[in-house]
């Protein structure tokens, strides 16, 4: 028996943990997807009826609105992340003095909540609290910077706070992709006279790319389960200004009493984050391999 359970303990211990995983990750996967093809409601149905759900989804004018916004918050927010992420690794990568300090500074939303940001950022947006209200008691009258309530305006609010939340971490990773290149490299090119400026563009960021993909895909990750920094900030609103696909499934399946609606949008949005995260995994496991 001590011979049994010494050689079968580690699965012993798994197990416990594989089941849950197994039943209420991949289960509850299977059991979405099996709704998302019944015309459940309030209540999920189990009656298979084809894709009703899904022509339902894209033939809503809320969902391309969503789609939309997510396009425009996605593209915005991991092309401004990135850059400023590496302007700021840059600099700090020059060994300032008080580059702790700052990299503290940088870092500090990470520790922050989405939610706790968002709030924030309200705050911050608000015309008659924020900085609308602060101009004008300077003295100018005419100062307007309603974009959280402005309809054509909001979305870009939303992409404001989650760069702000987001690229200290994109720093991060950076800076240690600088800190990674080889300095024999970097002390040859500057012997050879290369300027700065060309020895970043020309050998130290495109030995990156690697980096620049991971931050690429966990930033798109962040993009496409936005949710929490939404709800805080303008709770969709006005109106389905700031919806996106993950506020759209909470509002189908918790006000709306539409689950089948709610699982067809969850599992477009599992597809979504799939076909951008196993190219990426596949890729990495074929360079192992090689």
């Amino acid at each position: 028996m001590s011979e049994w359970l010494e050689n079968h303990l580690p699965k012993v211990v798994l197990a416990p943990s594989f089941i849950a995983v197994l039943i209420f990750v991949y289960g509850f996967i299977g059991w979405t997807a099996w709704v998302s093809l019944t015309r459940s409601k309030l209540l999920p149905k189990y009656e298979i009826k084809g894709f009703v759900q899904y022509e339902r989804l894209f033939d809503s004018p809320r969902w391309d609105t969503a789609i939309n916004n997510l396009y425009i918050f996605g593209a915005l927010f991991i092309v401004i992340a990135m850059v400023l992420g590496l302007a700021l690794a840059i600099l700090l990568d020059q060994k300032i003095r008080v580059e702790g300090f700052i990299r503290t500074i940088y870092l500090y939303p990470m520790a922050l909540s989405m939610i706790v940001t968002g709030t924030a950022w309200k705050w911050i947006l608000n015309p008659g609290l924020g900085i609308e209200s602060t101009v004008r008691g300077w003295g100018f009258e005419n100062f307007t910077f309603d974009w959280l309530v402005n309809p054509d305006f909001a979305i870009y609010t939303i992409v404001m706070a989650a760069v702000w939340q987001s690229s200290g971490f994109v720093m991060a990773l950076f800076l240690a992709g600088l800190r990674s290149v080889d300095g024999e490299i970097i002390k040859a090119a500057q012997v050879d006279g290369i300027p700065t400026w060309r020895i970043y563009t020309a050998i130290i960021i495109p030995s990156m790319a690697p980096i620049f993909l991971s931050a690429f895909i966990v930033l798109a990750h962040l993009a496409i389960k936005s949710f929490d920094l939404v709800i805080a900030l303008t709770g969709g609103g006005p109106g389905y200004a700031t919806d996106l696909p993950a506020t759209y499934m909470y509002a189908m399946a918790f006000s709306r009493g539409d689950i089948g609606q709610a699982a067809a949008s969850a599992m477009i949005m599992m597809l979504v984050v799939f076909a951008i995260v196993v190219p990426y995994l596949y890729s990495e496991l074929r360079a192992k391999n090689d």
